[in-house]
């Protein structure tokens, strides 16, 4: 199957962040992908922090307009956006990536989980957790199974192997992984960790931008880097086998041969 990473650079301008996006469409229709990926907040973004100003609901522009350009095109897409807050009130938004077949129709919701309360930021508090227990957001194109994730996620192991036990093959990130010392680096390493341990494809694709690292790729069951693109906005496409995914999984049985399970706990970040 194919697939096109869309590295953009996304502004607080929902309007103008749709036109970015209409052009990767596009490109992806063109070059006769199944798959668009999009990073982590497409619709709107602000370096120093998203919350409530960037929420809109699933019904609103952003959704509904990648329900009809998916469905105008056939390419499914995968896409970062921001949620209004679950609570009435509530001052607080959902880091949420959505995930829409080719068909236009919309097939999952995954609501960020781990919150980026790290190296000196604060997403909990624009953002709230999604339910940790929720069930995995998978959606199959060109005959594998897509496992989605976000961004802070990478860092725990566990985020990814459930995933892989509801049937991914692929892993995908969509991320806008805030640049800093060693970030590009621990990026990069996550990323083929996660490909090794699950002998699963990884697609992490990132922010182009200020504060932000960019540096998407595509890195394959065995760890090796496919793709990989640098800080500035571009587009590629790429094809993923299938087969080569079957034959590491059969040279490397570790999925099988791992005696221990993931569980979610009961612990909520705050």
């Amino acid at each position: 199957m194919r697939v096109t990473i869309a590295q953009i650079e996304v502004s607080n301008d929902h309007a103008a962040n749709l036109l970015v996006v209409r052009s990767a469409f596009t490109e992806a229709q063109r070059l006769q992908a199944d798959l668009l990926v999009l990073p982590e907040y497409a619709s709107g973004f602000d370096p120093r922090g998203v919350g409530v100003e960037h929420a809109e609901p699933l019904d609103g522009p952003f959704v509904t307009t990648l329900q009809r350009w998916a469905a105008e095109t056939g390419v499914a897409v995968v896409a970062g956006t921001t949620l209004p807050g679950t609570g009435t009130g509530t001052t607080r938004a959902v880091n949420a990536v959505v995930a829409i077949d080719g068909g236009g129709h919309l097939v999952g919701v995954y609501r960020k989980v781990h919150l980026y309360d790290a190296f000196g930021r604060r997403e909990s508090d624009r953002l709230e957790p999604g339910p940790a227990d929720a069930a995995p957001t998978t959606m199959t194109v060109g005959g594998l199974t897509f496992g989605v994730m976000t961004c802070y996620d990478l860092r725990f192991p566990e985020s990814a192997r459930r995933l892989v036990d509801a049937g991914a093959d692929v892993l995908v990130v969509p991320a806008a992984w805030a640049a800093g010392d060693l970030k590009a680096d621990h990026w990069r390493t996550l990323a083929r960790a996660r490909a090794i341990e699950n002998t699963s494809v990884v697609l992490a694709v990132g922010q182009a931008g200020k504060g932000v690292t960019g540096r998407s790729l595509l890195v394959g069951p065995d760890g090796q880097v496919g793709l990989e693109l640098d800080e500035r906005a571009g587009l590629r496409t790429a094809d993923i086998d299938p087969e080569a995914l079957v034959a590491v999984r059969d040279a490397n049985p570790s999925l099988a041969n791992r005696r221990y399970a993931v569980v979610p706990t009961d612990q909520q970040q705050r």
